[in-house]
């Protein structure tokens, strides 16, 4: 068996934090995969070292809740910098917990996000040259879950 070079473990580095801003859930009911729900995305804010704009009132959470209670996240928005930039977001992760933890966060309950599970992978676009280092990044999201707020602080995998 051949072995290879020791890699380094991966390095994060703080880009912004997230605070989306949602409408009230759309439930849809029982699908094939799980119990459906969209969820729209009507704004917020982008705030960190390297990305800062608005949230625009454009795209929603597709969620799946599977049988065991897990939250498979599937989103997709965009968002305009402070300074002109048009940057697509498609954020896909996992949200799970205690179940008591997790009912008090479907009341809207504060709740600490330690006590839970949410973490997602991101991907982001644009083809604004300021920017363009955002396509060619991995970025790695850490969540939590408000009273009609998702906040995400995101980071690049260096």
């Amino acid at each position: 068996m051949t072995k290879g070079p020791k890699l380094p473990a991966p390095v994060l580095r703080h880009v912004c934090d997230l605070y989306v801003d949602l409408d009230p859930i759309k439930e849809m009911g029982q699908g094939q995969a799980g119990l459906r729900r969209i969820i729209p995305i009507i704004g917020g804010r982008v705030e960190g070292p390297a990305l800062n704009g608005r949230i625009l009132n454009v795209g929603a959470d597709w969620q799946t809740i599977w049988g065991n209670g897990v939250a498979e996240l599937e989103a997709r928005y965009a968002f305009e910098t402070d300074d002109g930039a048009l940057i697509e977001i498609r954020n896909y992760g996992y949200r799970h917990g205690p179940a008591e933890v997790l009912a008090a966060v479907a009341r809207g309950e504060a709740v600490d996000p330690s006590t839970y599970y949410m973490r997602t992978s991101a991907q982001l676009e644009t083809g604004d040259s300021r920017y363009e280092w955002v396509n060619r990044t991995m970025f790695s999201g850490y969540g939590a879950r408000l009273d009609g707020q998702v906040v995400i602080s995101l980071y690049a995998v260096e």
